[in-house]
């Protein structure tokens, strides 16, 4: 749970520059690949994360509009790079804009809890993070490097000097 406004702030700006660097590997060619039938696909998964941003901190009250919640996947990957970069600067510029450190305890009912706004972000954070993991998973099925989000993927050990290890 955030406590303060800054906190979040600074552990946003990070988790921002982690989902850019997965979806920047989103191309038209492999905005399809899924584990298999009935599975979200890299293009669900991007355009799920992109959504839930203001799908879910609207129920905070936070004015949010940069992308329609309703909006299908988009054809193109370029599309979901963009939703995201739109909606996360708009969360960041409304947080600012209409809440301080005691908005954080204010509690909003929540997809019928009552969550702290301050639990609303980490949630928030936390649902991203999940699905960003499943998209690294996807990202390697279509032959993708990956980057390292919380410590070097396996071929980035070489690059800090590492032997990279046997499993």
């Amino acid at each position: 749970m955030f406590r303060t406004i800054d906190d979040f702030m600074d552990s946003y700006k990070q988790l921002v520059e982690g989902t850019i660097k997965v979806l920047v590997l989103l191309d038209d060619k492999n905005l399809d690949q899924s584990v298999g039938d009935g599975f979200r696909s890299l293009r669900q998964l991007g355009w799920h994360i992109v959504v839930t941003v203001p799908e879910m901190l609207r129920l905070t009250g936070l004015p949010l509009s940069a992308v329609d919640i309703e909006s299908p996947p988009p054809p193109d990957a370029a599309a979901i790079l963009d939703g995201y970069r739109k909606v996360t600067t708009e969360l960041v510029e409304a947080v600012k804009n209409h809440w301080d450190d005691d908005s954080l305890a204010v509690v909003d009912d929540m997809y019928g809890e009552k969550w702290a706004r301050g639990f609303s972000l980490a949630a928030l954070f936390n649902h991203e993070i999940h699905h960003r993991g499943q998209m690294t998973v996807l990202l390697r099925q279509a032959g993708c490097r990956v980057p390292g989000l919380f410590g070097p993927a396996k071929e980035e050990w070489p690059d800090y000097g590492m032997e990279t290890p046997p499993y």
